[in-house]
C-alpha cells in the first residue's frame, strides 16, 4: 500500500493537487485501511464495487485478496493515474465518471456490472455522493451485502440514530430497517492529507437476511412523517392511512422522531405498496464522506 510519502509522489510527479470540491482527502492510515478490508470479509470469491478510489491505496489492498473490483472515479487526472498503475491487473476494472445517474440511479455501467450477482461497497466514500448513493444501495440492490464505508461522522451519527434524537431522520429508519451497523473505527482529521475539518468515522453496513419492512414505502413513510419534523404528525398520518388506524404505538400527537423504528416499519406495512415517489434525505441528510 501507499505510505503518504508515496502519495504525495504520486501526484506531484504529474502536477496535481488533491481537489477540495471533490473532497479529495486520502486516508493514509494503512491499519485502518486493512480493518476496513478485514471487517467487509474480502476474499477473492467477492465482487467489490470501489467509489472515489483517489491514488489507489484502499484499491491496491482490495486487489491483493483477489477479490475482483470496479474502481469508480470522477477525476480524470486521477483516472488516468489509476489506469496507469493498475490497468494491467485483470481483477481491476476502470470507470471513469460519476457513480450515480442523476440523485436515485446508479451509473449504467455499474448497473450493468452488478446484474443479479452479490457485491460488497467497499470505499472512502468521496464529499457529495455519501447519502444519496448509501440510500440507492440500501432501497433498490438488495444484493449489496456488506457496505464498508469512510464517510464523514455527523453522516456516520446520522445513520446509528435512536428514535427520540436531533440525528434521527429517515435514512436512519431505512438503514436500520435493512441493516445490522456496526462502527468500527473512529477517525480524527489526522488520518487524512489533506486534513479535512471535521472527523470521520469507518462504519460497516450487513444487510439483514429479511428488510424489517419493504425499503422503497419505508423511505415515503419516513420522509412524509419527517417533512415537517418540528410538528405533530396527525396530517401526513391522515394522508398516509386515509380512515385506517395508525399502529399501536404511533398517535397523532407523537413527532416524527418520537416514532420509533418498529413503529415506522408498522406504518410501512399498513400503507402497503411503493408509489415511485419516495425519497431520503428530505431532513436534509446529505452529509459528506471523506474521500
Amino acid at each position: 500500500m501507499q505510505t503518504l510519502a508515496e502519495i504525495k509522489e504520486l501526484l506531484e510527479s504529474r502536477g496535481l493537487r488533491p481537489k477540495r470540491s471533490l473532497g479529495q482527502n486520502f486516508l493514509t492510515d494503512q491499519n485502518l485501511i486493512l480493518k476496513l478490508v478485514r471487517s467487509c470479509e474480502v476474499d477473492a470469491r467477492s465482487r467489490v464495487l470501489e467509489v472515489g478510489p483517489g491514488t489507489g491505496t484502499l484499491t491496491e489492498a482490495l486487489l491483493d485478496t483477489g477479490t475482483s473490483v470496479l474502481s469508480c472515479e470522477l477525476d480524470d487526472a486521477l483516472a488516468g493515474l489509476l489506469q496507469e498503475r493498475l490497468g494491467e491487473r485483470s481483477n481491476f476494472t476502470l470507470l471513469h465518471g460519476d457513480c450515480l445517474d442523476g440523485k436515485r440511479a446508479l451509473h449504467p455501467e455499474i448497473v450493468r456490472w452488478i446484474g443479479d450477482a452479490g457485491f460488497k461497497l467497499v470505499a472512502n466514500l468521496p464529499y457529495g455522493c455519501a447519502t444519496p448513493l448509501l440510500s440507492t444501495l440500501l432501497m433498490h440492490y438488495p444484493q449489496c451485502q456488506i457496505m464498508g464505508v469512510t464517510i464523514q461522522k455527523e453522516l456516520g451519527d446520522r445513520l446509528l440514530a435512536q428514535s427520540g434524537t436531533r440525528d434521527y431522520g429517515p435514512l436512519a429508519v431505512i438503514a436500520q430497517a435493512t441493516c445490522d451497523i456496526e462502527r468500527i473505527a473512529h477517525l480524527p482529521p489526522a488520518c487524512f492529507w489533506p486534513r479535512p475539518q471535521v472527523d470521520s468515522s469507518m462504519l460497516v453496513l450487513r444487510r439483514r437476511p429479511e428488510p424489517m419492512a419493504d425499503p422503497v414505502v419505508l423511505s415515503r413513510v419516513a420522509a412524509a412523517l419527517f417533512q415537517q419534523r418540528r410538528k405533530r404528525i396527525g396530517k401526513p398520518l391522515r394522508e398516509l392511512l386515509g380512515d385506517r388506524e395508525p399502529p399501536p404505538g404511533v398517535n397523532p400527537d407523537m413527532r416524527a422522531e418520537e416514532v420509533g423504528l418498529e413503529g415506522m416499519c408498522a406504518l410501512a406495512g399498513l400503507v402497503g405498496g411503493p408509489d415511485g415517489g419516495s425519497c431520503l434525505g428530505v431532513d436534509g441528510e446529505n452529509g459528506p464522506g471523506a474521500a
